[in-house]
């Protein structure tokens, strides 16, 4: 695989920066023509390198007002099932698997305390593959 240049990492940046930006207003950005950032799109997001664009919302804002850190320790040989099972618990927002004193780190967004509690105690331990939790819950938070 090529390794990205300069364009590619200003385009990346820019992207990263404002998803709505318009193919004609990142070409000025970056400062290249638009059909060279339009055949850059396209070949980042074939690769790989872009693989999606998304919306940033405020959780507090649509009734989240309760998110936690929830690490997982985990049978070892259960992680794929385990993934498929958390990807349908609304409420867990982002996973990683991670080396260390935990297996897995759980991103939860949830409406309250109660509501956060019914995701830990009821439905995080009630999965077969989890022998253990811990919460650490997020005062303020701020992504870059």
């Amino acid at each position: 695989m090529d390794t990205l240049d300069d364009v590619d990492r200003r385009i990346v940046a820019e992207l990263r920066a404002d998803g709505r930006l318009s193919v004609r207003a990142l070409a000025e950005r970056v400062r290249i023509s638009r059909a060279n950032a339009y055949a850059r799109l396209e070949r980042l997001t074939t690769r790989g390198v872009i693989t999606g664009f998304t919306t940033t919302v405020d959780p507090v804002k649509i009734g989240l007002t309760t998110s936690a850190y929830v690490s997982l320790t985990v049978r070892q040989n259960g992680w794929r099932d385990l993934k498929e099972r958390l990807r349908t618990i609304p409420e867990v927002r982002h996973m990683a698997l991670t080396g260390g004193e935990f297996d897995v780190m759980l991103l939860v967004r949830a409406a309250d305390n109660d509501a956060l509690r019914r995701v830990v105690l009821e439905q995080l331990q009630a999965i077969p593959e989890v022998l253990g939790t811990r919460t650490f819950l997020i005062f303020e938070d701020s992504a870059n």
